[in-house]
């Protein structure tokens, strides 16, 4: 019997225990451990900034739904976890202490690295927790006049919530009467962020969509220290502001901090079977690895497949043959007829398939309610 062990209950972690408990015989043991017993539909938290749906619409019960499909779930945090002797330490918990396995997928996700910006913790909003999302969604019901600014901090690695944020903000401001009082910024570290993300043809159309809404557009804006009513760079650059919203850095997690398999941000680093360098029998996927451009659910749920069809094969004497091809797929909700679709291979140099048009924001919220009635 192997003993699986899976570590994060968002997208790559769920579809990793799903596909081995689906595929596995029965003899083998798939394991999921999370410190939060719902699941979150993270790509939903501008619209539940806006007020445009509720936690309960776009969560989940989480132990319910393993338990269905025969994977363990245990509620707890995970401390550390020691590649060369196969285990993790478990805490704060209905399990504390070391659990064994024979065989790891971690997707523990990203950290908010919000040290990395002074003043960030004390008065930027940013979307990447239901809490924060709630707490932006009060700012903008008392945002009545002056300038918002809505953007990335370098290393964010999540362009599409700034858009759709910086939208949704515009419509919501026009549904009050109120855009002609108020001033809409995007502001992005360097333009080289979003050409990376999109290519050059996204990069036009988001921008003249955006000039269409009255939208603003700074690149080359390197967050370095939030103020009270200012951003500012190192180089003595600010703006000021009476509405924010940024996305912090991203890094690594605590629990891969020096274990040798991580880069100088403790991202893990991978190959493209989703299996971890220098350790065995371990993979990866989500937001925790090292792989460069945007982090996405949709590439977490495809490396969350090839890295379970390898451990499957792994467990079955096999040679593991799946190989995870990084790109995009993804949405930017603009709320009606100029929501913008991409497809875009990262790992070459072909231009991106970018289409517009209403029926991409259609097709974004019936992926959302169908991804959460099959999952959940």
């Amino acid at each position: 019997m192997a003993n699986v062990l899976i570590l994060g209950g968002g997208f790559g972690g769920v579809v990793a225990a799903e596909t081995l408990a689906t595929n596995l015989s029965r003899e083998h043991q798939v394991t999921l451990i999370s410190r939060d017993d719902r699941f979150l539909f993270y790509p939903a938290l501008v619209r539940l900034a806006f007020g445009e749906c509720d936690i309960a619409d776009i969560s989940f019960d989480l132990r319910k739904a393993m338990t269905e499909r025969r994977v363990r779930f245990i509620k707890a945090e995970v401390a550390r976890i020691s590649p060369g002797s196969r285990h993790a330490m478990l805490t704060h918990g209905e399990v504390e202490g070391e659990m064994p396995y024979d065989y790891l997928i971690f997707a523990l996700g990203r950290r908010l690295a919000t040290e990395k910006v002074k003043g960030f913790y004390e008065h930027a909003n940013h979307l990447l927790t239901p809490e924060a999302a709630l707490k932006f969604g009060d700012a903008v019901a008392s945002f009545h006049q002056g300038r918002a600014i809505i953007g990335n901090c370098a290393e964010a690695k999540l362009p599409i919530p700034v858009f759709e944020t910086a939208f949704a903000l515009s419509r919501r401001l026009q549904e009050r009467g109120e855009r002609d009082a108020c001033r809409i910024t995007v502001i992005n570290p360097n333009m080289a962020s979003l050409e990376e993300f999109g290519g050059h043809e996204l990069a036009t159309k988001l921008s003249r969509t955006m000039e269409e809404h009255g939208i603003e557009q700074i690149a080359d804006f390197p967050v370095s220290e939030v103020t009270a009513q200012e951003v500012r760079t190192s180089d003595g650059h600010s703006l000021g502001y009476d509405l924010l919203m940024l996305l912090p850095p991203f890094a690594g997690v605590g629990p891969v901090i020096d274990t040798g398999i991580t880069d100088s941000k403790n991202f893990i680093r991978v190959d493209d079977s989703m299996r971890v360098k220098d350790a065995e029998r371990m993979y990866a996927v989500g937001d925790s690895i090292n792989l460069r451009g945007a982090k996405t659910a949709h590439m977490s749920v495809r490396q969350a497949e090839v890295a379970a069809t390898n451990v499957q094969a792994e467990i079955e004497g096999r040679t593991p043959s799946a190989k995870y091809e990084h790109e995009i797929r993804s949405v930017i909700d603009e709320g009606g007829r100029d929501s913008i679709y991409l497809h875009k291979k990262l790992w070459t140099d072909e231009p991106g398939d970018v289409r517009q048009g209403r029926v991409w924001r259609w097709a974004k919220l019936m992926q959302e309610a169908q991804w959460l009635y099959s999952h959940g």
